[in-house]
C-alpha cells in the first residue's frame, strides 16, 4: 500500500487545472536510526534550547528566528514577516515556463517527488499535460512551497505520471571551472584509450538497484542482531585489513591496463545477449 501523500494541491497550465498529490520518490524509512542514551542510567537524552547567557531552558513560545546583521546584532523576524514574502505557490503548481528536457544540469537536481492525479475527474487534464510535455521533449518549470520554503521545481513526464524535482538555487551551485581548470586537456594516446574502452566494454552490464545497496546498513543490522542475542561486542570482519588504503605505489599506466585486460572478466560483468 502506497504511503499517504505528502502534499495535495493543483497542477495548472494556462486555463487547464487538475487536482494532484505529491509523494516523496525516495525514503530513508528503512535506515538504521539511533537514539542517544545516558550510558549510566540507560535513559533517553533529549535536546533543549538553552539561553547562551542565562543558561536557562527557552520555552518554544519564546524561540524566534533572527538574522545576524553584525556581531551580537540581530533582527527578529516574526511569522507574519516570513509569510509576507511567500508567493501564491502553497497549493498550486502553476507551470509558466518550459525548457528542453536535456538542458538542465544534474547538479541543480535536489529531491524527487511523484506527482499523480488526486481523482478521476482531473485525470484527463493531467494526462494531456504529461503527454504534451513528453511529445515536445520539454520539462516544466514552476515554484512551490514545501516545508515552509518556496522552491523552484521541474516537472518531468515519467511513465504514467510526472516526477517533480526540487531545484537548487543558482547561488547554491558552485562553478565547476574553479575545480577543473587545473586539469590538463591533452588528448590521450590512442592505444591507451582503446585499452580503457575495452575494459569498459567488458564490465558494462544492465543497471540494477543492487549496485547501490548499502553494505554498511547490512553490517549494522548484523551487529545489532548479534548484540541483542549474545550481548557480546561486535568484532570486525576477517580481511578488514584488505580495505585499508593502498600504499602509494607508482604503477606504469600501460602495464596496469595490460594486466586488467589479461584478467578474465567476472561472470556478472559479461552479457551473453
Amino acid at each position: 500500500m502506497a504511503p499517504r501523500p505528502y502534499w495535495r494541491g493543483y497542477l495548472k497550465l494556462s486555463l487547464v487545472t487538475c487536482a494532484v498529490t505529491l509523494s516523496p520518490a525516495t525514503t530513508e524509512g528503512e535506515k538504521v536510526r539511533f537514539h542517544t542514551l545516558n550510558r549510566k542510567t540507560g535513559d533517553r537524552i533529549y535536546t533543549r534550547y538553552i539561553d547562551a547567557v542565562s543558561g536557562k531552558t527557552v520555552d518554544e513560545d519564546d524561540q524566534a528566528k533572527a538574522y545576524e546583521k553584525g556581531e551580537d546584532d540581530y533582527v527578529i523576524l516574526e511569522d507574519e514577516d516570513l509569510d509576507a514574502v511567500q508567493l501564491e505557490s502553497a497549493r498550486t503548481i502553476d507551470i509558466d515556463e518550459f525548457v528542453e528536457a536535456d538542458t538542465i544540469e544534474w547538479v541543480y537536481f535536489d529531491s524527487p517527488y511523484f506527482v499523480v492525479p488526486a481523482d478521476e475527474v482531473g485525470e484527463e487534464a493531467f494526462t494531456v499535460i504529461r503527454e504534451a510535455m513528453s511529445d515536445s521533449k520539454v520539462v516544466g518549470i514552476s515554484r512551490l512551497v514545501l516545508g515552509g520554503r518556496e522552491r523552484a521545481v521541474m516537472l518531468q513526464p515519467w511513465d504514467k505520471g510526472i516526477v517533480l524535482w526540487t531545484l537548487r538555487y543558482g547561488d547554491e551551485v558552485r562553478e565547476e571551472d574553479e575545480y577543473f581548470k587545473s586539469v590538463q586537456a591533452q588528448k590521450p594516446e590512442n592505444k591507451l584509450l582503446s585499452m580503457v574502452e575495452e575494459i569498459i566494454e567488458q564490465r558494462t552490464v544492465a543497471w540494477s538497484d543492487s549496485m547501490v545497496k548499502d553494505p554498511v546498513q547490512d553490517r549494522l543490522l548484523e551487529i545489532i542482531k548479534s548484540k541483542k542475542s549474545s550481548k557480546r561486542k561486535a568484532t570486525p570482519k576477517k580481511g578488514a585489513e584488505q580495505n585499508a588504503e593502498p600504499k602509494d605505489n607508482v604503477i606504469d599506466l600501460m602495464s596496469a591496463l595490460k594486466k586488467s585486460l589479461e584478467r578474465k572478466a567476472k561472470p556478472n560483468h559479461r552479457s551473453d545477449g
